[in-house]
């Protein structure tokens, strides 16, 4: 069973910066076919895509973090990360570790392509 937890969200000026850990289990990121991301839900917003990351290191950014954050994992210790920097307070939200096996070419987009999903790390940035 896969299983993805998130921990390093906390609360930080405008203008600092955090990283975002997800530990993997059930699966290894040591064989190709998979896609893992970051989505992102702010109170009374839809869930979205922040980052995303195939299993050949080809990554995607939503244009709104583009040049502050940067998508990683670690496929010895099958952890993905998530480095904020420059971060805003349209960047508070809950974010959630998403993750999908099994496939072949490219991340689907949007959420309902993910099958396996963490709790979230609640992300609050003050002005």
């Amino acid at each position: 069973q896969v299983q993805l937890v998130e921990s390093g969200g906390g609360s930080v000026p405008a203008g600092g910066s955090l990283r975002l850990s997800c530990a993997a289990s059930g699966y290894t990121f040591l064989i190709s076919g998979y896609c893992v991301a970051w989505f992102r839900q702010a109170p009374g917003k839809e869930r979205e895509e922040v980052a995303s990351i195939y299993s050949d290191d080809t990554t995607r950014y939503a244009d709104s973090v583009k040049g502050r954050f940067t998508i990683s994992k670690d496929n010895a210790a099958h952890i993905l990360y998530l480095e904020m920097s420059t971060l805003r307070p349209e960047d508070a939200a809950m974010y959630y570790c998403a993750g999908t096996f099994g496939i072949i070419g490219y991340c689907p987009v949007g959420a309902s392509g993910f099958r396996y999903w963490g709790q979230g790390t609640q992300v609050t940035v003050s002005s």
